[in-house]
């Protein structure tokens, strides 16, 4: 089964509205896995508009299952993985402004950079992942600066599947095969959703991880967070 990776950073940012604890990003990381989630992402970027610095250490001793950190190597994210030591980190190329993000690494152009920080981090034992468009020359640029995953940016795909473009998945498909094949691990995340996610689990092979927050969440306000992460295992198996 696919594992189920929720990404807090939209519980951080309702607490951080208010200045105060609420809700409790420990209490809900531990209840996330309580009701069957198996990892927690977070993305602290460095403006910590939503997770702080500080969130990602006082999260270690909670999260007993996949723990995956997600940002752009600038040297204080770099400290902080390096400390914190997660189950994985995944290099995602953001802006220091966006929004989210909303692009892949160019595994090409970036291939001394990236290379030299993940053989930091794999000195360390930390799993590496790195995002990515899913592009032929991209997943092959991933192989060759030694990541040991990559996570498919899937923000076209749910585009295209919300007009009924069933297509949308075929890039995704060939590319997570490339990445097998090269000996990769193939994860996934963006605008993946209770409604688009079993079609793209169901085509895209060998998919072991997904990481979902803002949807995720989003559907909890209506259904209730044990009930969603739940749809969401069922679909995932």
């Amino acid at each position: 089964m696919t594992k189920l990776s929720v990404n807090v950073n939209k519980i951080a940012t309702l607490r951080n509205s208010r200045g105060g604890n609420a809700p409790d990003l420990l209490k809900v990381a531990s209840d996330i896995q309580r009701f069957g989630g198996e990892g927690i992402t977070i993305h602290p970027r460095p403006d910590e508009r939503h997770i702080k610095y500080q969130d990602a250490y006082d999260l270690k001793p909670v999260v007993h299952t996949e723990y995956n950190i997600e940002g752009n190597p600038i040297p204080k994210f770099t400290d902080l993985v390096l400390a914190v030591k997660p189950t994985q980190v995944t290099l995602v190329p953001d802006e220091e402004h966006a929004i989210t993000s909303n692009a892949g690494w160019d595994t090409k152009k970036h291939a001394g950079f990236l290379k030299e920080v993940i053989s930091e981090f794999k000195r360390n034992d930390i799993r590496t992942s790195v995002f990515v468009d899913p592009v032929k020359d991209m997943i092959e640029g991933a192989c060759e600066i030694g990541a040991d995953r990559i996570e498919l940016y899937t923000e076209a795909f749910a585009q295209g599947y919300s007009r009924g473009d069933m297509d949308a998945i075929k890039p995704y498909a060939l590319c997570a095969q490339l990445g097998i094949d090269l000996g990769l691990g193939v994860n996934a995340g963006h605008d993946l959703s209770l409604e688009n996610i079993k079609f793209f689990k169901d085509n895209v092979p060998e998919l072991l991880e997904v990481s979902i927050g803002h949807a995720l969440i989003s559907e909890s306000l209506y259904l209730g967070l044990e009930n969603v992460i739940n749809m969401y295992l069922h679909k995932l198996k």
